[in-house]
């Protein structure tokens, strides 16, 4: 008699990101460049919280189109349809239908409490309106809705993290064992990349300077431009030391693109000149992007295949998410269909 073989099910994890702009090489530094190896070890589920993000007003087009490049984009960076469920969140309508049942089982105290309110109600005092507040019920019905075991996050989302597992353990508190209570996973972190004009500062998509921040998208010749003029220091050497902010920087994102420690770069160096080495780590930026520009580019160009992948996409998370919204419904008292 054959022993049966017991295949130890993935854990699953869930991701969204809201298309606000084009990801910078921050982003993909610091965490996209290691998502292909992510969907090798877990069950992995990416979104595009295009629902999220209209807390601030976006224009219809410009909507439409950024919700279209992050998706190609996330495809380009190395994200598998065919490893991952890759959808965009406002095309499974049970997000919507579970965030309102969460509203029911959160308190007003718990969403006051939430610094990222309070925060950007002050960035955007002229539109402090109630999804902006609500904003975690949405969040924690994302989560729930697909029974994730585990939630990548970074510092500015654990809050957000710990009110979904509250409203979690309140709700099977009342009906039993309906949601999966997530806990959060630190991912290995890559490398904290900052403002190439400002290197005191995180690179970011907000920069009120142009030059230093890096897109995804940005040409060669654009990218060259940007580190050509970055911040660095009187000293000219390249060695890493503390107020060094400027040439530190330009280490950890040439050590991260090349795969050189600071000490073989330091040599590598020894005796040149910041303009060598702005070079350098300009022309290592720009051949690391060319296969996912490339790989961008032409997704960009096959619209019908990209249609193609989050309806499909869509299909398969709105199965899984109607399974838990179901059970919910019902646990509630709410007449089935």
């Amino acid at each position: 008699m054959s022993e049966e073989i017991k295949v130890e099910r993935k854990k699953r994890s869930l991701s969204l990101i809201q298309p606000t702009s084009i990801p910078t090489l921050g982003n993909y530094l610091g965490a996209m460049r290691g998502w292909p190896t992510f969907q090798d070890d877990f069950d992995t589920i990416f979104g595009i919280a295009d629902l999220h993000s209209i807390t601030v007003r976006q224009e219809p087009a410009k909507l439409r189109q950024q919700t279209t490049q992050l998706y190609a984009m996330l495809m380009a960076v190395g994200l598998d349809p065919q490893k991952s469920i890759l959808f965009v969140q406002s095309h499974v309508a049970q997000h919507s239908q579970l965030a309102w049942l969460l509203n029911c089982y959160t308190q007003f105290g718990e969403l006051n409490r939430m610094t990222q309110f309070k925060d950007k109600s002050a960035q955007h005092a002229d539109n402090v309106n109630a999804g902006l507040f609500t904003y975690p019920c949405l969040m924690a019905a994302d989560i729930l809705l697909y029974q994730a075991d585990v939630v990548p996050v970074g510092a500015d989302q654990k809050q957000h993290l710990e009110i979904t597992r509250d409203i979690a353990e309140r709700f099977n508190g009342i009906y039993g064992n309906v949601f999966t209570v997530p806990e959060p996973y630190i991912p290995k972190q890559g490398a904290r990349v900052m403002s190439l004009q400002n290197p005191v500062s995180k690179m970011s998509k907000s920069d009120p300077n142009p030059k230093g921040t890096v897109y995804l998208t940005d040409e060669p010749n654009v990218i060259m431009k940007k580190f050509k003029s970055a911040v660095t220091d009187s000293e000219m050497s390249v060695h890493y030391a503390d107020g060094k902010d400027g040439i530190n920087n330009l280490m950890t994102i040439y050590s991260a693109v090349t795969g050189e420690s600071f000490e073989a770069i330091e040599r590598d160096f020894s005796g040149k000149g910041y303009g060598d080495f702005k070079k350098a780590v300009g022309e290592a930026v720009v051949a690391e992007l060319e296969p996912v520009q490339k790989k961008y580019n032409e997704l960009l160009k096959d619209k019908k295949y990209l249609e193609e992948c989050w309806t499909n996409g869509a299909d398969i998370a709105s199965r899984l998410a109607d399974r838990t919204l179901s059970k919910a419904m019902k646990k509630i008292g709410f007449l089935a269909k």
